[in-house]
């Protein structure tokens, strides 16, 4: 094995600003995210408020805390704060949703190949339940343009879907799915959408009103940097009653009348740590203030480091990129070569981190390319880690006889 070693790099002051190993590659923020020290200094803070006085923030503290995280992250994602509620991830956001509507045998919901296992597993569910019938829209990866997702999708609709599934950025293979485009379409067919957005709040811009999605789900813990267990479900107003949370609780029969039945369940479904969500606003604030330009040039300098970081994977494999630049946010996929499909995806994952102590996700792929490196750029990252990504894949290639 080589000698190169994480030491070997220019340290740069990003990387002060967060807990994560120095002695670990990371490339892969984008599976879990990961929290800056200032804004876990934050959660701590809160957590020890609560813990000295428990009854007091429940009954005093803990509402207007959460109501002023609300009313920062809505006017982060462009909605109105009275449409949002708290969830602690996305996948909750997307269970909430399909448990809470009614299907019938013979309707139709619509979702594509590169939908995240645990939505799939989710949709299945439902379909056995209702006797209603999940339509994988094949999209073909590699692709060439947003146009083919589109097309894709539009040609699976029928008079039977109710609903479609859609990412706005895949967790697989790292695209960003046109979906203002969609959703319009969509509802101009009467089909409602469901968006999983785990990935894009803080990757990309995300106005929810001009997207108009019927239902959207986002994480803050990942491209926002907030803690662990803070995402957010947006519903249109007028399908607001009928949208339950998962757990039913005190919300359900209130007699408040200064908020909508929607927030009463949501925002309290038995006693938890809420203290993830309140820091939203301090994660917001805190990587907004890293470069002169805010979130906008964070956005895209972590977008060109991506970039050149696949190309120069690329290059390293003598492999072509699988998607235009533009439905590249600050993930992206590199198909792996034809001689490593004999192994498992577990193998090289675990392999690139127990020898060369690099985190990086590998993904099993349904077709051709079978294997794909997915990498993340965050402010922390420096183009070296992938240099370093790419000598130690060409080393496994060497060793498996290519």
């Amino acid at each position: 094995m080589f000698n190169d070693t994480k030491s070997q790099y220019h340290k740069v002051k990003w990387a002060d600003l967060w807990s994560l190993d120095p002695g670990v590659t990371f490339v892969n923020h984008g599976s879990f995210g990961a929290c800056p020290i200032a804004v876990l200094a934050v959660q701590q803070n809160l957590r020890s408020q609560l813990e000295q006085e428990p009854l007091r923030f429940f009954t005093r503290e803990w509402e207007p805390l959460l109501d002023e995280a609300r009313s920062k992250l809505a006017a982060f994602v462009g909605v109105g704060a009275e449409d949002l509620v708290f969830v602690p991830n996305a996948t909750t956001g997307v269970n909430s949703v399909l448990r809470s509507l009614i299907f019938h045998p013979g309707d139709e919901i619509l979702t594509t190949n590169h939908e995240y296992n645990a939505c799939r597993n989710a949709l299945d569910f439902i379909a056995s339940r209702t006797g209603a019938r999940v339509v994988v829209v094949k999209i073909p990866f590699p692709l060439d343009s947003p146009q083919q997702v589109v097309e894709a999708v539009i040609e699976q609709v029928s008079s039977k879907t109710r609903l479609a599934l859609l990412d706005h950025i895949t967790s697989q293979t790292g695209l960003i799915f046109p979906l203002r485009e969609l959703v319009q379409k969509l509802q101009a067919m009467g089909v409602d959408t469901l968006v999983d957005g785990a990935h894009a709040p803080g990757m990309i811009p995300l106005n929810l009103q001009e997207i108009g999605a019927t239902y959207y789900t986002g994480n803050c813990h990942k491209w926002l940097c907030a803690p662990k267990g803070a995402a957010f479900l947006y519903v249109r107003r007028d399908k607001q009653p009928e949208i339950r949370p998962l757990t039913i609780s005190h919300g359900a029969n209130s007699s408040r009348t200064d908020k909508s039945r929607f927030q009463l369940e949501f925002d309290w479904t038995g006693t938890d740590d809420p203290t993830a969500y309140m820091c939203v606003p301090e994660a917001i604030a805190f990587m907004g203030s890293l470069l002169p330009g805010g979130w906008d040039e964070l956005r895209q300098c972590n977008h060109q480091l991506v970039l050149q970081a696949r190309q120069l994977l690329c290059e390293a494999l003598q492999v072509l990129p699988p998607c235009p630049d533009e439905m590249i946010g600050s993930m992206a996929v590199i198909p792996m070569p034809a001689a490593l499909e004999n192994r498992s995806f577990m193998s090289i994952r675990d392999e690139l981190f127990d020898r060369f102590g690099i985190q990086v996700q590998v993904v099993p792929w349904h077709e051709t390319p079978k294997l794909l490196v997915r990498i993340s750029a965050q402010i922390y990252n420096t183009i070296e880690e992938y240099e370093y990504l790419g000598r130690a894949l060409l080393e496994l290639l060497a060793e498996n006889g290519n």
